[in-house]
């Protein structure tokens, strides 16, 4: 009879890895894996909070306690960071967002067999699962999710809507895509719903951008206590404690800076909450992004200059980036990898990088420690509860 595995840890895209190394999905660390298949719950191996999982391709990691999630965290950014040699002066303790967090998703609405399903993928497919409960959306964004099934029960034919919902400080912003609305009867029932539901902002997007359909303020998000118009699709952080976190930790490392660059700044998140006793260069290469930031900064009357500038074909150049104490960057999950070539040579003091990626930046962290920095300060941070998604904070000294 063959002998039984021990799951050790679990890896990257949430498979458990076994004593032998071989991957077993579904598993988490201390659980036994028979010759059978058989699997043997470890004290790690919990129920999964929500009817969906195993199905429903938003978690994948409902099955691991909070102390096994903790470790999948931290794991995934200090492997990234082995792998190219690294090592932090220190790791801070992982933020982990809670549950029903998230202010910001993407639901899939589909037509099948005369009803309407609305929910998430499931894993690796097309499929719809029609959501009944989730454990990760804010409930302002699931208590939607009924009223959007309503309204498009009232709708024939074919179709196949995505709906982008996030949380702004006037309540719910819906972005519709695929979702031709002829007629004044189907307009009628697009504000009925805005109006029904008390929504801050709808807007649809039937091929030719997004035309607003009803937003009775000018819709904003906050950061610092500053209000920042939100044009539609804009990059918010996923959630409010997860960017309470990153922009806490970079204050604090950068304090005293008194000239700082924010580079790949997008709304402002950070430009903001740095922009105390410094100033702070805003730069950003989507325009509606930059024009928000630079209205915000103007009626804030914030130290705020927001540049309007493609980082990836013009990033700043020796010249410019020397006339900072500090830099902080937030690139896509690309990274910026022509951006940290150019400051491994400059004279930047300090420089704070705040990543989704933890491969891109831990290939660009190497290049910037190759040119004299140390990688003081590292935090893992999972605003992405339950699924692989991995973001990080850090701190390099010159």
């Amino acid at each position: 009879m063959t002998e039984s595995k021990t799951i050790l840890r679990v890896a990257a895209k949430g498979d458990g890895v076994a004593d032998d190394g071989s991957h077993h999905a579904g598993t988490a660390p201390g659980d036994k894996v028979h010759g059978d298949g058989r699997i043997e719950r470890g004290a790690h191996h919990i129920d999964p909070c929500c009817q969906h999982f195993g199905t429903c391709g938003g978690c994948q990691l409902q099955h691991l306690d909070e102390n096994s999630l903790r470790d999948f965290v931290t794991s995934r950014v200090t492997n990234a960071a082995a792998k190219e040699g690294l090592a932090a002066g220190e790791l801070l303790a992982v933020h982990l967002s809670p549950p029903q967090s998230r202010r910001r998703a993407t639901l899939h609405i589909v037509n099948q067999g005369g009803r309407p399903l609305v929910g998430f993928r499931e894993a690796g497919s097309h499929k719809l699962v029609d959501m009944q409960q989730c454990e990760i959306l804010r409930p302002e964004l699931f208590a939607l999710v009924a009223p959007l099934r309503q309204m498009m029960a009232r709708r024939a034919g074919k179709y196949s809507v995505d709906a982008e919902l996030t949380l702004v400080d006037q309540g719910v912003d819906i972005s519709f895509k695929n979702l031709p609305v002829e007629g004044l009867a189907q307009t009628e029932t697009m504000l009925d719903f805005a109006k029904g539901n008390a929504l801050a902002r709808l807007t649809l997007d039937q091929g030719y951008g997004p035309e607003t359909l009803w937003e009775p303020e000018p819709v904003t998000v906050s950061f610092s206590g500053v209000p920042v118009g939100f044009p539609t699709g804009s990059f918010l952080q996923a959630t409010a404690d997860g960017e309470a976190r990153l922009t806490a930790d970079a204050r604090d490392w950068l304090a005293g800076s008194r000239t700082i660059a924010d580079l790949f700044s997008g709304l402002g998140t950070f430009a903001f909450a740095l922009a105390g006793t410094g100033k702070v260069l805003a730069a950003e290469a989507a325009r509606d992004s930059h024009l928000a930031c630079k209205m915000a900064a103007g009626i804030s009357r914030k130290p705020v200059h927001a540049m309007h500038r493609d980082l990836f074909r013009n990033p700043l150049q020796l010249d410019e980036l020397n006339r900072f104490d500090a830099v902080l960057l937030d690139p896509p999950r690309a990274g910026a990898k022509d951006q940290a070539e150019l400051l491994a040579q400059s004279t930047v003091a300090r420089v704070v990088y705040i990543s989704c990626n933890p491969s891109s930046w831990a290939r660009d962290a190497a290049k910037m420690i190759a040119g004299g920095y140390r990688l003081e300060k590292l935090r893992a941070v999972g605003q992405f509860r339950w699924s692989t998604h991995v973001e990080l904070g850090s701190l390099f000294v010159r």
